[in-house]
Parts: C-alpha cells; structure tokens; sequence
C-alpha cells in the first residue's frame, strides 16, 4: 500500500484536513514534526515515490475521494460533489474577521430545515465548516454560548457529539498561531485549553491524568438493564477518556451470584453498544477470585483483616455505636480456620464473614471494619458452583482497579464517604493508589433508579419487561422515542457536576425534539371513535392521488401519496367546535365552507357537508383540520400514551414502592391513519400532525392487526394520565 505523509507549517495546521483524514480512518501519516514544519509551506502530502499535492482543498478532496467506508462524503453524484465544492471553497470565509459573522448568519439560515450541509450524511462540506469554526477560537465560543446562531450551533454540537472521539485527536498537535490556545477539538462542556508549556491538558481535569495514559472503567453490577442514572457515567468515562487520548474497559462487578445473570450480562454489552461508548476490552471481577482470595489471606496474615461469626443485626449495631466485634482480636490461626470453613461453605462457615481490621471508632463509619468477603452457596452465573465465598465491592473494586491499570476511577457522589476507605483498602492491600474522581448522581422526578425497585415492577407485572417504554432503562427510553444523541447531549450538558439535584424529564425531551422535529416524516390520524365524515358535494367526483412532501421543511423525508375524496373523515372534537356558514382549512388542500350540521339526540355532531373554497385564505380561518379520505386503504393504529410509575417526585430508599404505585399509567386510543403509514418500520420516528411526536413500536402487518404508536413527550408540561379526558 503507498504510504502518504500529510506536513504542514507549524503555525497553519490544516484542521479539516486533519479531521478528515481522522474521520475516515485514513492511513496518512500525519507529520507534525519541527524539521517537517519548517520545510512545508502549505499543507502537502507526499506520496511514497516522490509526488506531492497541496493546498487544504486539494488535500481535502483527495481524502473524501479515497474514503470508501464513508460513501457520502464527497457526494452521491456529480451534483452533490459539486454542491461540496462550493462549501469548501466558502469555508474560509470564517478566517476573515469582518466576514465572520455574515458567514455565520448564511450558514445558520442554510440549516433552518437542514441537518447535513449536502445531502444526508456528513461531507466534507461539513468539515470544512465545522473545522473553520472551531479554529476561530474564543470568537466562535462566545457566540456558541449565546442564542444567536440555534441552527448553527444545533448543528455543530451534532458533529462533535457524533465524532467526539476522530476529533478530539485534533488538540494533540493543532495550536492556533499566536495565540498558545488549542484548537477546539471537539464540543464539551468546557473549552479545551493549552499553555505553552503544558500542551493537549484539558481545562477540566482529572487529577494526576496524563495526556494518553488515562485508563477508565465502566463496572456495572450485571443485576439488571443499563438504565439513564448508569448511562451518565458511562458517558463521562467516554467522554474523559477521548479528551485525554486515553482508554476505558468494561468491568462486570459480578460479586453477587443472587442478583446477576447472563442476561443481564449481555443486554449491558449491548446497551453500551447503543451508547456509542467504544472500549478496549471486557473484563470481570470474577476474572480475580484467585488473586482475591490469596490477598484476603495475607491480609488475615498481617492482622488487618479477621473473621467475625456476630449475626447481622448485632453487627451492624456495633458498627453504629462503634463497639469493636468480639472477634476482632482472634489469633491468625483461628482466622484461618474459619476462613476454611467459610472456603468450604459449612454450616459453620455460613456464619463468617471476612472484615477488614480499620477504625471502629472512627466518625466516617464507612471506615468501621467493613465487610470484605460474605459466604455464599449460590451458582455463579459465568463460573458455576466453583465458589462458596464472594468478595464485597468494597474490598473487590480497589483491588481490581489497581490490578487492571486503572488510572481514575469515576464513582457517583453518593460514594463520597466510602473513598477514604477506597484508599485504605489500597494502602493496607499495598497496590498502586487509583484517583477518585466524583460526579453527582442522576435524579430525575417520579423516576425509579433502584435496580431493586425496577425488578419488583417487573416481577409484579406492572410493566412489560426491563424495556418497557416507560423504565428509565436504556433500552426502556429508546423504545419510548429518545434518541441517543439527545441522551449524550443532555448528560454533557451538566459536565462533571457534584452538585445534587433533581431534575426534570422536561429538559431531555426538549432536546429530542429539537434533534427529530427538522427531519421526522409527517403524517395524518384521526381518532376513531366519533369520527365524523364531512362531505364536500362539489369535491372531485373521482378520488385523485398527489405526491406532497412528508416534510415541507426537509426534502430527506421523502413524498406521501394523499388521496382527495368527495367525502373525508375528521376528527368528533373538531367537528364539535365547527359552526354553519363558519370557514376551515382543510391542511394539504386548502379551505372549505361549512354549510350543514347534523347531530344525534344528544347534541353529538354526525355528519356535516359543505363546499370547496380554495381561493379562500389560510390566514382568515380560526380551525385547521387534519382529515382522511373515506377510503379502504386506511390503517388501524393504536396511539398509546404514558405516565410516570410513581405517584412520589422523589422515592427515599427505605419508601416502600408499593405505596407509590401510580394504578394509571398507560393509554390506548385506537385511531385510523393515512395509508403511507404501511411502510413504517419499527423504530421509525414520525409526527402526526397536530397531535405529536410518535414512535413505531408494531409495523403494518396485515389490515386487520393496528400499528402501534408510542407517543414521545416534546418538553411541554407533562399532563397525568388520571386528568386526561
């Protein structure tokens, strides 16, 4: 294969360049070195036998060209390439300073109903933009920080979520000239910075961290489904190991054989997968059980652990009133005889417990001899029945985070007091110290993160499984319409934080919809029951098809094919609100008048009829009525709505969940829908119009079997099923 060396002038790195060639994983040698710099003019590549090409918009092009797993990035057809063209010729508009803000205004109002630059996929076009921006430095910054450029900023936050790891490559050798200032690789919550004599560090740091020899874990207890409160950590071990060019594997804490199972196991493997989050291996605690086993000996050896047989209770008062256990002082042999016993798994050792020999008096009460190995007959769900005794987190986690190289360790807030007894573990077990690094813990109102808690739902069939729409599970919330790119957006948001709060659902859903409104299809429902036909006895004598957008604002969403009949279906609660001789638009065609209104006994509208106007006025009418064609070729949907789980804002631990059960928490309203909605796919995100935001969760089947329709919330004031009339 021809090797390519990409060198530039020191001060003028090509930064799309560079993203690019990051991006699509070319082999081009970057080379960054001082002789290299100072040789090079312009940014060149030099080919293997002696050719070179130069110029950032040559070398550009000739990437997007040699990029055969991104297909779309130069273009799908000779328009598209040209239309790329145009953009990359413009992107240097932003490096002028009178023209920055003009080039900013174009391009926000460009992407008022667009996601890509060109076509539906990132370009090069893209780069190009998006590179010239992040090298503007503090001036783009500050302007992404104010409300001025929405679609803009949308659509460069969009990018460096999407390529967050390609790009934050950049930072290692992109210096802005003259200013001692990197070049922002990526968008975070902070701005990376870089002083001269301290390059590549990020602004927000973790302790001690080394630009490419971070190494994080995600440990995950396999007791249930990866749920929003876990995601948030896995995000910012993503994100700080992408900012540091570090790493991060995924551990399974699998210590307790009676909560855990394979199949929790393999919906986190896959739950991380649809996080996005890349990691370098996957390993587990059990991995360890020899090597935790010999320390928990030699720790009894050296008299900082023992065996204690006080029944539960009784312990864990001695640990609140700080009494030291009767068997603290037990001679090594009787430890060891126990510890045999617990090894065995008798009766006698059914009763041991390891702990470890710390401070019983000391008023952090995590640091009162804690418990580092329990007694336990049960199968593990990876190693079987080889095993009687299990070792605690507490004793485990230190140990194996030393032992696999890791540098930080990220654990919630709710943790703060047991990291003084992290670090003795680590002191006592005489093993490479691990930096703690704290975040707050996600709490979101009405919401259950108790892995116990969503089990008792699940056990108690109150809900449909571990993703069930309305489960604060990974799987639970994209099956309820959220896209990932919401969620990772929402959770870079708040950073690092410590500060505990609860949070509203509100805020996450207004993201979604900002990311699904500019593209999601639209279609047409009418509610079934109290349908109402109205009939328009000057409308076309035959039924006639018309192709019109599925999305006036986004091209990408393709046509519907909409059927206009003499006689239309609407929705009872319009019908209601009409009165004769009164105007209306008929959305998709245009106004009409109606001139009869026929209703039951009891004052309920049947049928109405009246005539076309389509010269009238859109602007002049007060109601805009969604409709469908009395056709045979309609579909059933079932529209289902959700409501929290619990009828408490926030659930303490010792609440008892059954209290708070909220007994209404699922409705379905069957309705018809346009015939396009046949090739719907599960997954597929639509918007009925003036009803919402939908998720498909059952395709078209066969006439007679209703799509079902998952409603997704859009950031409005969340209305409780219970009032819902």
């Amino acid at each position: 294969m021809e090797r390519i060396k990409l060198s530039f002038p020191a001060d003028a790195p090509p930064l799309s360049v560079i993203a690019a060639l990051h991006i699509s994983s070319s082999p081009v040698t970057i080379d960054s070195s001082s002789s290299s710099a100072a040789a090079a003019t312009v940014p060149t590549f030099v080919f293997s036998d002696g050719r070179k090409l130069s110029g950032t918009s040559v070398l550009l092009r000739y990437v997007a060209r040699s990029a055969p797993s991104l297909p779309g990035f130069y273009g799908h057809d000779a328009f598209e390439s040209s239309h790329i063209d145009e953009w990359v010729d413009y992107a240097p508009v932003f490096s002028s300073g009178s023209e920055f803000e003009n080039a900013c205004t174009r391009v926000d109002n460009y992407l008022q109903s667009r996601t890509f630059l060109v076509g539906n996929s990132l370009s090069i076009a893209g780069v190009a933009v998006w590179s010239a921006l992040s090298g503007s430095g503090p001036r783009w910054e500050s302007l992404r920080k104010s409300k001025k450029y929405q679609n803009l900023v949308r659509w460069f936050n969009s990018i460096s979520l999407e390529y967050a790891e390609p790009l934050s490559k950049l930072a290692a050798y992109t210096l802005k000239k003259g200013s001692g200032k990197p070049v922002a690789a990526a968008s975070k919550s902070k701005d990376q910075q870089t002083d001269a004599n301290d390059k590549g560090k990020p602004e927000v740091d973790l302790p001690g961290a080394v630009m490419g020899k971070v190494k994080l874990r995600f440990a995950p207890e396999p007791s249930g489904y990866l749920h929003i409160g876990h995601a948030k950590a896995a995000l910012l071990n993503k994100y700080f190991a992408e900012r540091y060019q570090g790493e991060v594997i995924v551990r399974f804490d699998d210590t307790n054989p009676a909560k855990e199972s394979n199949e929790f196991v393999d919906n986190l493997v896959k739950d991380i997968g649809t996080l996005g989050i890349k990691y370098e291996r996957v390993t587990y605690t059990s991995d360890y059980f020899p090597e935790l086993m010999d320390m928990a000996e030699k720790l009894m050896r050296e008299g900082k652990a023992y065996v204690d047989d006080t029944p539960r209770e009784q312990m864990q008062k001695e640990r609140m009133d700080g009494i030291d256990s009767k068997c603290r002082n037990h001679s090594v042999e009787e430890n060891l005889k126990l510890w045999k016993e617990m090894i065995e798994g008798s009766v006698r050792g059914l009763q041991c417990c390891v702990r470890g020999k710390l401070d019983m008096q000391d008023p952090n009460k995590a640091m009162r001899d804690p418990v580092y190995y329990r007694c336990n007959p049960m199968s593990h769900h990876r190693i079987g029945n080889k095993y009687k005794i299990y070792p605690t987190y507490d004793f485990a986690c230190p140990f194996v985070d030393s032992i696999e190289g890791i540098t930080h360790a990220l654990r919630s807030s709710e943790y703060h007091d047991r990291n003084a007894q992290y670090y003795k573990v680590l002191e006592d077990i005489g093993l490479r110290r691990v930096e703690i690094y704290e975040f707050s813990r996600l709490n979101l109102v009405y919401t259950l993160l108790s892995k116990r808690k969503l089990l008792w739902f699940v056990q108690q069939g109150l809900v449909g499984g571990w993703d069930d729409p309305r489960f604060p599970t990974v799987q639970g919330i994209v099956r309820r319409g959220l896209k990932i790119e919401a969620l990772i957006q929402f959770i870079l948001e708040q950073g690092a934080s410590k500060n505990l709060n609860l949070m509203e659902w509100d805020k996450l859903w207004t993201i979604n919809k900002k990311i699904i409104d500019p593209v999601c299809p639209r279609h047409t429902a009418v509610i079934e029951e109290r349908r109402v036909l109205l009939t328009l006895t000057d409308g076309p004598d035959e039924p006639f098809v018309r192709l019109i957008p599925k999305h006036k604002k986004f091209e990408g969403a393709g046509e519907k094919a909409t059927t206009f009949t003499r006689r239309i279906w609407i929705e009872g609660a319009d019908a209601s609100a009409i009165s004769v001789g009164e105007e209306v638009t008929l959305m998709d065609w245009g106004n009409a008048i109606v001139k009869e209104i026929t209703k039951d006994e009891e004052g309920r509208v049947t049928a109405l009829s009246g005539v076309l106007n389509l010269q009238g006025s859109v602007k002049t009418t007060k109601l805009k009525l969604t409709w469908l064609p009395e056709i045979n070729e309609l579909v059933k949907l079932t529209l289902t709505d959700f409501d929290y789980l619990i009828t408490k804002k926030k659930l303490e631990e010792d609440d008892e969940v059954a209290t708070f059960v909220n007994p209404y928490t699922k409705k379905e309203t069957l309705a018809l829908g346009d015939s396009n909605m046949r090739s719907l796919k599960c997954g597929d995100v639509i918007q009925l119009e003036r009803k919402g935001y939908y998720r498909c969760d059952v395709p078209f089947v066969k006439p007679s079997k209703p799509i079902v329709l998952f409603s997704i919330p859009d950031g409005r004031q969340h209305q409780p099923l219970s009032a819902a009339k």
